[in-house]
């Protein structure tokens, strides 16, 4: 079933109206017909609706409310070393695959793209049309979003503020590490999640962030290239909070 997003003001009554490429969409790519069921996704809940008229707008009726919600009830934030040519177009995608509440991408020492203000705008435009695509086919209840591009320093300040702070690490020892951090994960709770670029994290770094309180951790014996980690990472939050972490835990 295919998902998509309400823009404001875009519902009255029990009827939502889709319209600009959403409705382009629905009428020429998947020529959708009236009869055809569809979800629409508003304040991160999904309603399964039912097309009624296709016209400038594609007009859907509510048949069920609340009809389903794939957030996960832990926010996972990714803050991911800005890495080469267009992996971090495959990091968002997953990442919001994965479930992820937000990326935000992370100038590091060993960063090799370096990217002027003009540049930065423009990648994070297109990174986020890329989670919002990523949230349709997903079926993810919220678009996540994309944060501008931040200093280290300013990503450390930022996730400092966050529930539990991961610092996946090649040098950690064992996994003892993190079972304990995956299992003082609770309902509610904000979970910021450092990946190093290609290089890795410099010594400093490592000692920034884990003065801000973040916990070193290991993904396993093998050493792992950035976009690999990133996702690894993801699917194992993901994982052990689907299997152990309900809306209602305290």
């Amino acid at each position: 079933m295919f998902n998509f997003f309400a823009k404001e003001g875009s519902r009255q009554g029990d009827m939502y109206y889709i319209t600009d490429s959403d409705c382009n969409h629905i009428k020429n790519v998947l020529r959708m017909r009236v009869g055809d069921t569809l979800l629409v996704s508003d304040g991160g809940v999904s309603h399964l609706c039912q097309i009624e008229n296709i016209g400038d707008a594609v007009a859907v009726k509510i048949t069920e409310e609340d009809y389903q919600s794939t957030n996960l009830p832990v926010k996972l934030y990714l803050f991911q070393g800005l890495p080469k040519s267009d992996k971090m177009e495959l990091i968002i995608q997953k990442a919001v695959e994965l479930g992820a509440a937000g990326v935000i991408p992370v100038e590091m020492k060993r960063s090799v793209v370096k990217l002027d203000d003009k540049k930065k705008q423009s990648k994070v435009t297109r990174w986020q049309a890329i989670a919002e695509s990523a949230a349709k086919q997903s079926k993810c209840s919220n678009i996540p979003q994309v944060f501008p591009v931040t200093s280290y320093k300013d990503a450390v300040k930022q996730a400092s503020e966050m529930d539990l702070i991961l610092v996946p690490y090649e040098c950690a020892e064992g996994m003892k590490a993190t079972q304990n951090a995956l299992k003082s994960i609770k309902s509610g709770m904000s979970v910021g999640i450092f990946i190093g670029t290609e290089g890795g994290f410099e010594d400093k770094e490592i000692e920034q962030v884990t003065s801000a309180g973040g916990q070193v951790i290991s993904l396993g014996k093998r050493i792992l290239r950035t976009e690999t980690a990133a996702i690894a990472s993801l699917a194992m939050c993901m994982l052990y909070i689907e299997m152990n972490v309900s809306d209602n835990d305290v």
